[in-house]
């Protein structure tokens, strides 16, 4: 690796850890593509083992020198390495960068709905579908519970936050480096997903709605679990196109859960 010592936040060297929005470096290259940003020993770990490439490492003088550090670099091959002090580091993010790295890594090209559900062809299998979740805190917490609760895939609808953004992959600790993911059209989801062998089951407040421990969800083999919208929920077209509709019984007059919590209780009742 080759160290090249920063101080001044300004420096064009790294211009691309410098104010640049998630839209932007998700274009960075176009038309051949864009790279992201990931931040923390934990999330560029999983992220090198889920086989992102990286293309460059910022890091605090401060921290450069200890062991889990110098050996998540000796993974990274001949690439650039930034070392800047905490303060740069800290006017370059615009916050207290407390684990102290950031790694620019390629972006992946994401393979097909279809590609991503074949390997459980056949086989039993829960997947979780986001539809219009926006917000990347939680997102990365759907991640993450997904990991927690051996649910197979994760699909997002078009319009649904990106889990590459950095709050995302920091909120999720890097899970989504861990199950295979992948955005599906927003037209027919229901539809979509009954192609791909999967019965839905869609989280929603209406009046036909079975309660999460309904046996007859345990009992289908192949189920895809709908999560909407964090103010709205699901489309009505996607609550009314689902093969059920669910909802989590509760009490004291709580109607609902958000969408990170809720879907967190559904893996852990869909997947035991």
């Amino acid at each position: 690796m080759s160290i090249i010592d920063i101080s001044r936040a300004d420096d064009t060297s790294i211009s691309v850890y410098i104010n640049l929005s998630e839209p932007q470096l998700k274009h960075y290259r176009d038309p051949e593509g864009g790279v992201f940003i990931a931040e923390s020993c934990k999330v560029i770990g999983r992220a090198l083992d889920g086989g992102m490439k990286p293309e460059s490492v910022l890091v605090s003088s401060e921290v450069f020198a200890r062991e889990e550090y110098t050996s998540l670099l000796s993974r990274m091959g001949d690439i650039p390495v930034y070392r800047a002090p905490s303060e740069v580091m800290e006017d370059i993010t615009g916050y207290h960068l407390t684990g102290g790295i950031l790694c620019c890594m390629t972006r992946p090209v994401l393979p097909s709905a279809d590609s991503v559900l074949a390997s459980y062809a056949g086989s039993r299998s829960r997947i979780a579908v986001l539809e219009n979740i926006v917000n990347p805190t939680n997102a990365g917490a759907v991640f993450r519970s997904a990991a927690a609760f051996n649910i197979d895939a994760v699909l997002l609808v078009q319009g649904s936050c990106d889990p590459l953004e950095r709050r995302a992959m920091r909120v999720a600790m890097g899970t989504m480096f861990q199950i295979p993911w992948t955005f599906i059209s927003s037209e027919d989801v229901c539809g979509t997903l009954r192609s791909l062998g999967y019965k839905t089951a869609a989280l929603a407040l209406v009046e036909d709605s079975i309660p999460l421990d309904s046996p007859v969800l345990k009992g289908e083999p192949r189920l895809a679990v709908l999560i909407g919208n964090e103010g709205n929920g699901l489309t009505q077209e996607t609550i009314g196109n689902a093969d059920y509709k669910v909802i989590i019984p509760m009490s004291h007059e709580v109607d609902s859960l958000n969408a990170a919590a809720a879907s967190a209780v559904a893996f852990w009742e869909l997947t035991r």
